[in-house]
């Protein structure tokens, strides 16, 4: 029997979550059958969507997110002892894996490719999240060659690639993050064009002063004053690409900051605003595969920096998720287990 550990949320967050809002569990797995394989946990994920979707599940659930493990017993033909594999199953150390997970479209179970890259990016750049960068970027904003493009929260693990990809379109990129030293990564190392502290500044004047001639396309991922601050400056036929709203995360819908209202800024200038989740590209056609290769080639050759923001230890995740939350990484948050 393969002795496992799990976290399960047992009660709704409240502002940020706390640690007794989770527990441990210890439990064993049942001897394999036919069809099955167990996975050890080698990198588990962190992300803002923890947070969100908190509210969403019925207490207590398992937590959710995405994780990279290396079979260790195997009665499955396609999953052979050794090989890793990324799966949706969350914050635990050892997994069982059978006919009914594979065929379920949400725990998104495939073999890791081995393309001679760190392993870790497979739940960053080469995953979920680098795949949400790339086709929430291309095929929503359609970005054009001399275009202004402003990211927020850019220096997170969506963000940093949204910014990068810009770059290689021919774009002028402005990302917006909360801290200096944010600031100097995204100009100094990742090649945005400017960056701007939004704790810091005058964001109507900052902006105007980095794009005087406004904004053709905004990728979204922070909301609040912010989002129509930069709404407010953006040119006719604009595209907002709206991936995720971490400024309202840690507040229940009725205490959540009221804002001012982007609607008159939508229809005077003809914007076109539209949220999305990255699993439209997974079903019903997988085209996952093909952001992997768009982004393997580029990391590759450099025109794409995939920093990871590690944190170790199974005992660490809830740390690394208030970490997360509070703003501390710099781009995709895992931990080595």
């Amino acid at each position: 029997m393969v002795k496992a550990r799990k976290y399960v949320v047992k009660k709704y967050f409240k502002g940020l979550p706390k640690r007794d809002d989770f527990e441990i569990v210890e439990y064993e797995l049942p001897p394999l059958k036919d069809g099955q394989f167990i996975m050890k946990a080698e990198w588990i994920s962190v992300d803002p969507y923890l947070r969100a979707y908190n509210p969403l599940n019925a207490i207590p659930y398992d937590q959710f997110s995405f994780q990279i493990g290396n079979v260790t017993e195997s009665k499955h033909a396609d999953f052979p002892v050794g090989c890793k594999v990324v799966s949706h199953m969350g914050w635990c150390d050892y997994c069982l894996i059978d006919e009914k997970i594979l065929k379920d479209e949400s725990n998104k179970v495939y073999k890791l490719p081995d393309v001679g890259l760190p392993t870790e990016l497979g739940v960053g750049a080469l995953g979920m999240h680098g795949i949400t960068a790339y086709f929430g970027f291309l095929e929503i904003c359609k970005p054009k060659s001399g275009e202004t493009v402003v990211v927020t929260g850019a220096a997170g693990a969506v963000g940093s690639i949204v910014g990068q990809i810009a770059k290689i379109k021919g774009c002028r990129v402005i990302g917006f993050v909360g801290s200096d030293e944010k600031v100097e990564w995204l100009e100094k190392e990742l090649g945005f064009d400017k960056a701007i502290n939004y704790k810091s500044k005058d964001l109507s004047k900052a902006l105007k002063e980095v794009a005087p001639n406004g904004v053709d396309c905004l990728f979204e991922n922070v909301g609040g004053e912010l989002s129509a601050t930069i709404m407010s400056q953006m040119n006719r036929r604009g595209r907002v690409a709206l991936c995720g709203c971490i400024s309202v995360y840690n507040h229940d819908a009725s205490e959540r900051p009221k804002t001012t209202s982007v609607l008159p800024y939508i229809v005077a200038r003809e914007l076109k605003v539209e949220g999305f989740h990255v699993r439209n590209w997974y079903s019903p056609v997988n085209r996952w595969p093909e952001a992997i290769t768009a982004l393997v080639g580029w990391i590759k050759t450099g025109k794409i920096q995939a920093k990871s923001h590690v944190t170790e230890g199974f005992d660490k995740l809830f740390d690394a998720l208030i970490g997360l939350l509070n703003g501390e990484n710099f781009g995709k948050a895992v931990v080595k287990v």
